[in-house]
């Protein structure tokens, strides 16, 4: 099964000489297609500002396991071989000492992490992977003319992988400057250049594969990927467009055995030259991103059809945190957001990506689709507390009235008034308001969209509902204005979800 795998090499340090038994996987040659002369002379611009990252860390043996996870692994040899008995004592000594009454104690040891990076600043400020340098005791950056220097971390941030270095060198240093990712288009030249299993400078070429690849690293996932050969060692390495800018930074490859099958994944420059802005700048040497206090979901063409929007797109609010900056710019649950500062929200991920890159404390227009048309806000972006639960806090729930225990058949449905019986047998909270779900059709169309009894509908159509009857009457409104779905605001055990359920027109 292949796998997601980052492009770093770490390697135990006692581990080197089994190293040199193992066999690199080969990568065969790309089919041949018409490109350029050449490049040669770009590859030898580009080359002294890209650096080799190596680091050190002790690895703690774990008493219980015996520290096997960490364990260098021995070469496999014919039975019988001379080397065999060689190696196991070989790495029977390495792991272990001895102390009183001769019982074998397990010592610390060291591990070598190789990456990659490149240089964005004269003065020796290099920008890598955050997992190339992650749990180091020591960085060490090796110039293209092979000078080492130590290297302190400025800042790093987690969520998209970036850590800036910075080094001391008696001069300026080759600097590479930042591209416009978001021009890059598919199919334009690219070359990575880094370390593939600590060899040194390497370059590669190939195209631009795809654009904004989910590939579930970070909440804020939108990797270029590319055809161009990328391994183990490359990770933090840059990726140059043919005008030598920095459009991505190397971080991921797809593949079944860690060898280049010519998926990689590169962060974009447009996300990276932002987050490594703050993390030379700012006083804390973090980033701070702009936070908007809404849960949301995803819009499918069902959604879409019960809301009248012409196609799905944008992000639908489920949800929106009391006191945050949305309920303060007046956004509601149910309105879908389709643009913001000026960006159009294609589908639900991209939101959280264009609110995390917006200014904190910037007032920024907003437009939703709100009752079939669309509605204009401004929005004060908050900062976000990186402590913060990701989802939207609840609306506090009024107590709901008084109801006479009527039930309704529909969408598969058996819909009852909320009743203190049915709030005991379904564990209802006791200011529950809204319709009960009191059993589901099987193959219906509400069990598609997995309904189950004791399900809450707080609204149908966007409309709040307080009765069975009520919810009746709004399918069958949607059915005489020709629609295809009806869309249901549910709660489950306190979550609140939108859910569109096709209507039968028979």
């Amino acid at each position: 099964m292949p796998r997601l795998r980052f492009c770093i090499s770490r390697v135990p340090a006692l581990a080197v000489a089994a190293l040199l038994f193992a066999a690199m996987p080969a990568v065969g040659p790309a089919a041949a297609r018409p490109g350029p002369d050449g490049f040669a002379d770009l590859a030898e611009k580009l080359l002294p500002a890209v650096v080799n990252v190596s680091t050190t860390q002790t690895l703690k043996p774990d008493a219980k396991s015996g520290d096997k996870q960490n364990e260098p692994e021995m070469p496999q040899f014919p039975p019988g071989s001379p080397f065999e008995e060689f190696f196991k004592d070989f790495f029977k000594h390495q792991g272990q000492g001895q102390r009183g009454g001769g019982q074998p104690e397990a010592l610390p040891r060291k591990a070598t992490s190789l990456g990659s990076g490149f240089i964005i600043d004269p003065r020796g400020y290099v920008v890598t992977n955050n997992h190339v340098i992650a749990d180091s005791d020591d960085i060490t950056v090796t110039l293209h003319d092979n000078t080492s220097l130590k290297a302190e971390v400025v800042g790093r941030d987690s969520k998209t992988d970036i850590a800036l270095l910075k080094v001391k060198s008696d001069k300026p240093l080759p600097a590479s400057g930042w591209g416009d990712s978001d021009v890059s288009r598919v199919g334009d030249w690219v070359l990575a250049i880094g370390n593939p299993f600590g060899l040194g400078g390497s370059v590669t070429a190939g195209i631009l594969s795809a654009r904004q690849r989910d590939i579930n690293s970070g909440p804020y996932d939108d990797f270029l990927q590319t055809d161009a050969a990328i391994n183990r060692g490359n990770s933090g390495g840059p990726m140059f467009n043919m005008d030598g800018q920095v459009i991505g930074i190397n971080t991921a490859i797809y593949s079944p055995s860690g060898g280049s099958i010519g998926i990689g994944f590169a962060i974009p420059s447009n996300i990276a030259k932002l987050v490594v802005a703050q993390l030379l700048n700012e006083p804390d040497h973090a980033v701070h991103r702009g936070w908007l206090g809404v849960r949301i979901q995803g819009v499918t063409d069902e959604i879409a059809d019960s809301l009248g929007l012409d196609k799905a797109r944008g992000a639908l609010v489920a949800g929106v945190t009391d006191k945050g900056p949305a309920q303060a710019s007046g956004i509601k649950p149910g309105d879908v957001i389709v643009k913001f500062d000026g960006k159009s929200v294609a589908d639900m991920k991209q939101l959280p990506r264009i609110v995390a890159e917006t200014p904190v404390d910037k007032t920024v227009p907003v437009t939703v689709w709100r009752q079939r048309k669309e509605t204009a806000l401004q929005v004060k972006v908050g900062k976000l507390n990186e402590t913060e639960q990701a989802s939207a806090q609840e609306p506090k729930k009024e107590k709901a009235p008084k109801e006479d225990g009527g039930t309704v058949t529909t969408l598969g449905l058996t819909l009852s008034n909320i009743t203190p019986e049915l709030k005991e047998k379904f564990s209802l909270s006791d200011d529950a308001k809204g319709v009960v779900v009191v059993n589901v059709a099987k193959d219906g169309p509400a069990d598609e969209k997995g309904l189950k009894a004791g399900d809450v509908i707080v609204e149908a159509a966007q409309e709040e509902v307080k009765s069975a009857g009520q919810v009746g009457g709004k399918v069958e409104d949607a059915k005489k204005s020709g629609r295809k779905s009806i869309l249901l605001l549910v709660e489950r055990q306190g979550d609140l979800r939108f859910v569109a359920v096709r209507l039968d027109q028979s």
